[in-house]
């Protein structure tokens, strides 16, 4: 089978085990929940710095070092409308209007959502140009980050499912969410891979704008958040054993 095949089918694939697993968490406590999103802000941050912005500076040469740091900030700011916003995105959650707006937890559940999605995309990006232009072969460098995306979407699809169900979402639109955010992802390996040449110019741009949205929600509303119930320490190292394993993902696998 075509090695950007087997990639798509990778990376989507693992999006949905990832979802799947997440989907069999019922009703949680506040502890519980704090910790859970802990867990989810060490594996963002981790995936911000070491799968998103590290690329985007090793991609460019001294002269064109604005071009990630441009993007980072993008990014930040555009999370920044996003969480203005957020207010008006009920539809998709399936809520009541009235439910939706006396919820905060739910503005910041969205925004999180949302921060997962914006990085989809050129993460499926970075996984699809490897493979252009190799026809029937497999590259080893190319495959190898495939393989580490396709690993750290299973966690990212447990993150997703339990914020939402936890905000009220029901379980069947959860996971609609859920398969929608990672078929951007495959979407974006195609693009990758049949856009290479464009894409090598705008990837940097791309993968330092999805890492510093990630980096703004991780900071504005998942720290908050998780330290907002008396359970801050043990979110604390949630958040550190999130982003150790995120680290040994990206480093042995």
């Amino acid at each position: 089978m075509n090695p950007i095949i087997l990639t798509a089918i990778g990376v989507g694939g693992s999006t949905l085990l990832g979802s799947l697993i997440g989907f069999f968490i019922k009703n949680v406590s506040h502890k519980v929940n704090d910790s859970i999103i802990g867990l989810c802000a060490g594996v963002m941050l981790s995936a911000a710095i070491l799968g998103l912005m590290k690329p985007a500076f090793e991609q460019v040469s001294i002269g064109m070092i604005w071009l990630p740091i441009l993007g980072v900030f993008a990014g930040a700011l555009l999370l920044n409308l996003l969480d203005t916003l957020t207010p008006h995105l009920h539809n998709i959650t399936g809520l009541d209007r009235e439910e939706h707006l006396h919820n905060k937890h739910l503005n910041r559940v969205l925004l999180f959502v949302l921060a997962i999605a914006l990085h989809k995309f050129p993460e499926g990006m970075a996984a699809g140009v490897g493979f252009s232009g190799a026809g029937s072969s497999i590259d080893g460098s190319a495959l190898s980050v495939a393989i580490a995306v396709s690993l750290q979407n299973i966690p990212e699809g447990m993150v997703i499912i339990s914020p939402l169900l936890v905000a009220g979402v029901s379980r069947w639109r959860t996971l609609l969410i859920a398969l929608s955010i990672g078929l951007l992802e495959v979407l974006g390996v195609f693009a990758g891979y049949y856009l290479a040449g464009i894409a090598t110019w705008c990837l940097p741009f791309m993968l330092a704008l999805s890492g510093g949205s990630m980096l703004y929600v991780v900071s504005d509303e998942m720290i908050p958040e998780s330290h907002a119930h008396g359970y801050e320490k043990l979110a604390t190292y949630a958040l550190l054993l999130g982003f150790l394993i995120m680290l040994l993902m990206e480093s042995f696998l």
